[in-house]
C-alpha cells in the first residue's frame, strides 16, 4: 500500500493498514492540526508515516527532542483551539508524565489524544510497565483498541470525548495491536483550523496552588460525568449474551483477540464483556454483566488493573461471583499472552480437555542481536578497549555505563561494554554517581539522539560537581534503532524541511566541558589515542565518535576486503575482538563474506599479520 492511500482514501474505501498506520489515518480524519513525538518502538511507524505525508495533510508534525517536549507542544496547541495528537512508547510517558499530570488539571480547548504504545514481554524496551496506571494517576479517560479498525474508530471517538469534557484522552495500544495488519474502512475527513488563537485565562491554564485547587475539584466532577459515559459507551459490548454458561470473561485491548481466538478454537459460547472504554471502569455495566454468573475470568495485559476493579465491583455490589485472572494464578502475572495461554485458562475453568497435537518444530540456530557489518560503534568499542589496555586499566577497574540505542548491544561479547543502564540519558547521570562513589575509571556511551533527549542536564551536573569520566557520544547521524528518524543535530526537521543543525561540540563546550574532541571511529589509531588521553584527563572528557550509520541513506560503502590465506596465521584476533557478521571461520580458515562486508576496513587495521587486504589487491 502506498502512503498516499492513507491520506487520499475517501469514505468507505478499504485500506490494509498496520495499527500504527490506522492511527495516522485517524489523525487525518479527526482534523488534527498538530502532531508530535519522540520515536520509540512500538509507536515509531506513526511518526515515520506522518513525517512523509503531514504537509500534504495540512498537519504540523515534529520529532520533538523528547517526549516531555512533545506532550507540551501538543498541549499548547490544544489550549489554542487546535486538535493535537502526541504519541510515544510506554516509557516515553514517564518522561512526559510531569506535564501530563498537569494538563489533566488545566484541561484543553480542542481535542487532545495521547497514545501510549505499551510493550508486553519487552520486545524492545527496558521494562514492562502498564501505562493504564497513568490514566488512574492523572484522572484522564482511557481507551484500549484491539485492532487497526478500532484504533481508527477509538481515536475519532477520543477527540470528540476530549473536546466535550475539555480533558486529554489516553489511548493505550500494545506491541501486537500496533504492529498487526487489518482491513480498515476509511471515514470522512473533518476540516479543522490549522492555526488557533490562545485566549488568556490564567485561572484555567496556570496551576499555582490557589487555581490548582479549583482545577482539582473540576477534574473530580469531570470524572463523575465520565463514569456515566463509560457505562453507556458504544466502545463496550457483550458477546454471546444469550449463553447459559455460568462462566463469563472480561477482556480489553489486545488481550481480547486471544480470548476471541481461544473461544473459536474451543467452540464455546462463553459470554464476553469486551471493554474499550476501560477507565473510568464502567462499573454499572460490569455489575450487570456479572449478575447471573458464578465465575468470571479477567483477561488483560500486563498488570491486574481491571481484575482489582472487578473485585471491587463484586464487593460493593455484594455479588457472589468468583473472580479469576492473574491474582489467583489462573493466568500468568507477567509477559504478553497468546491464544494458547488463554485457551488453557478457559479449559481449566470449564473442565474441557484440550487435545493438542504435538508438532516437532525444526531446531533453529540461535541468532542473538548483533551490530551490523560496518557499524561504527564496533570500531569505537574496540578503540576504547585498546586504550584501556594500553593504560593498564583492568576489567574490574573500568565501568561502562550505557544508554538506550543500537549501542546497547555493546553488552554482548567480545565488547562487554555495558555495565549499567536505567533509562534514556542515564549513562551520564550514573557516571556522575560512579565517579563520586568509586575510584574506578569510567567510560560511558550515549547516542546522538539520546544525548539531545536526556544527556545534556546530567552533563552540566557532571561539570558543576567536578566529576571525572569519559563520555563517548556515538554520533551516527540518525536515530538509528527506531528507524532512522532525524534529530536536532541534523539540518532537517520532521517533515523533511531544512532546519538549523545543533552542534554537539558547541553544546558540550557550553556545558563547561574543556576536553571535547571529535574522531572518525573508523580510524582505529586516532580513536584509541584520543580515548587514551581522555582517560588521563582530570575532569569530564567528551569524545564524539562521528560516522554515519551503515543503514542510513547515502552511507558510503568501501571496497570489500579479503583474507590473504598465505599471510593469515589464524590468530583469530579479527573474529574474537570484532565479532563482525561478515567474518566467519570455515574449514580452518578465516573467510570474509563479500555480500556482508561494507568495506569499513576495521579488520584490516587490527590484523597483526597484515593478512587482510582490499579486494583486488595482493
Amino acid at each position: 500500500m502506498e502512503l498516499d492511500d492513507i491520506l487520499d482514501a475517501g469514505r468507505g474505501d478499504r485500506l490494509f493498514l498496520l495499527g500504527n498506520e490506522a492511527a495516522v489515518r485517524a489523525a487525518i480524519e479527526s482534523g488534527v492540526g498538530l502532531a508530535s513525538t519522540y520515536p520509540g518502538t512500538p509507536s515509531s511507524e506513526i511518526g515515520n508515516v506522518l513525517s512523509k505525508i503531514a504537509q500534504r495533510a495540512g498537519i504540523y508534525f515534529e520529532f520533538s527532542i523528547n517526549e516531555k517536549v512533545a506532550l507540551e507542544v501538543a498541549a499548547a496547541a490544544a489550549a489554542s483551539g487546535v486538535r493535537s495528537f502526541t504519541f510515544m512508547k510506554h516509557v516515553g510517558l514517564n518522561v512526559a508524565s510531569d506535564s501530563f499530570m498537569s494538563v489533566a488539571y488545566t484541561g484543553v480547548r480542542a481535542g487532545m489524544v495521547v497514545l501510549s504504545a505499551d510493550d508486553p514481554s519487552m520486545f524492545s524496551s527496558q521494562n514492562e510497565q502498564d501505562n493504564r496506571h497513568y490514566a488512574r494517576l492523572a484522572w484522564v479517560p482511557l481507551l484500549e483498541p484491539s485492532n487497526p479498525q478500532e484504533i481508527l474508530e477509538y481515536m475519532n471517538y477520543a477527540f470528540e470525548l476530549s473536546e466535550e469534557y475539555r480533558i486529554p484522552v489516553l489511548l493505550r495500544t500494545t506491541t501486537r495491536v500496533s504492529h498487526m495488519r487489518g482491513v480498515v474502512e476509511a471515514g470522512e475527513r473533518r476540516a479543522e483550523p490549522l492555526k488557533g488563537f490562545f485566549r488568556k485565562n490564567p485561572e484555567q491554564f496556570v496551576p499555582v496552588p490557589a487555581t490548582a485547587r479549583a482545577m482539582r475539584r473540576e477534574l473530580v466532577e469531570k470524572m463523575k460525568k465520565l463514569r456515566r459515559v463509560a457505562d453507556t459507551s458504544e466502545l463496550n459490548m457483550v458477546l454471546n449474551e444469550d449463553s447459559e454458561l455460568d462462566l463469563g470473561i472480561i477482556a480489553s485491548g489486545g488481550a481480547f483477540n486471544y480470548v476471541y481466538d481461544a473461544l473459536q478454537t474451543l467452540g464455546l459460547d462463553v459470554p464476553v464483556l469486551k471493554l474499550g472504554f476501560t477507565y473510568p471502569l464502567p462499573a454499572g455495566l460490569v455489575a450487570e454483566f456479572l449478575s447471573g454468573l458464578e465465575r468470571v475470568l479477567v483477561v488483560e495485559e500486563v498488570d491486574p488493573v481491571m481484575e482489582k476493579e472487578v473485585l471491587a465491583v463484586v464487593a460493593s455490589e455484594g455479588l457472589d461471583v468468583g473472580v479469576h485472572g492473574k491474582l489467583d494464578g489462573t493466568l500468568p502475572e507477567i509477559y504478553e499472552y497468546s491464544e494458547d495461554i488463554v485457551r488453557r485458562a478457559i479449559s481449566g475453568l470449564t473442565g474441557m480437555k484440550i487435545h493438542e497435537k504435538e508438532i516437532e518444530a525444526p531446531e533453529l540456530p540461535e541468532r542473538p542481536p548483533a551490530l551490523c557489518p560496518g557499524c561504527p560503534h564496533r570500531a569505537m568499542y574496540y578503540s576504547v578497549r585498546r586504550a584501556a589496555s594500553e593504560l593498564g586499566i583492568g576489567e574490574e577497574d573500568l565501568i561502562f555505563p550505557t544508554d538506550i540505542g543500537c549501542y546497547t548491544l555493546g553488552i554482548e561479547p567480545p565488547y562487554s561494554a555495558a555495565d549499567y543502564l536505567l533509562s534514556m540519558g542515564s549513562s551520564v547521570g550514573t557516571s556522575c554517581g560512579f565517579s563520586a562513589a568509586t575510584s574506578q575509571s569510567i567510560v560511558s556511551f550515549i547516542g546522538d539522539s539520546t544525548f539531545f533527549h536526556a544527556g545534556i542536564p546530567p552533563l552540566i551536573n557532571a561539570v558543576h560537581n567536578r566529576q571525572r569520566f569519559v563520555l563517548v557520544i556515538l554520533d551516527n547521524r540518525t536515530t538509528a534503532m527506531t528507524g532512522g528518524q532525524p534529530h536536532p543535530g541534523l539540518p532537517v526537521d520532521g517533515m523533511g524541511e531544512e532546519a538549523p543543525a545543533i552542534s554537539i561540540e558547541d553544546i558540550a563546550r557550553a556545558c563547561g566541558v574543556e576536553f571535547v574532541e571529535t574522531v572518525n571511529p573508523m580510524n582505529i589509531r586516532r580513536s584509541s589515542e584520543t580515548i587514551r588521553r581522555a582517560l588521563q584527563h582530570e575532569s569530564v572528557a567528551v569524545v564524539i565518535s562521528r560516522y554515519p550509520c551503515m543503514l542510513s541513506e547515502g552511507a558510503v560503502r568501501g571496497r570489500p576486503v579479503r583474507v590473504d590465506e598465505e599471510k593469515c596465521d589464524l590468530c583469530l584476533e579479527c573474529l574474537n575482538e570484532l565479532a563482525c557478521p561478515a567474518m566467519v571461520e570455515e574449514d580452518g580458515r578465516v573467510f570474509i563474506d563479500p555480500l556482508y562486508c561494507r568495506g569499513c576496513t576495521i579488520c584490516l587495521q587490527i590484523c597483526p599479520a597484515g593478512a587482510i587486504k582490499p579486494e583486488g589487491k595482493r
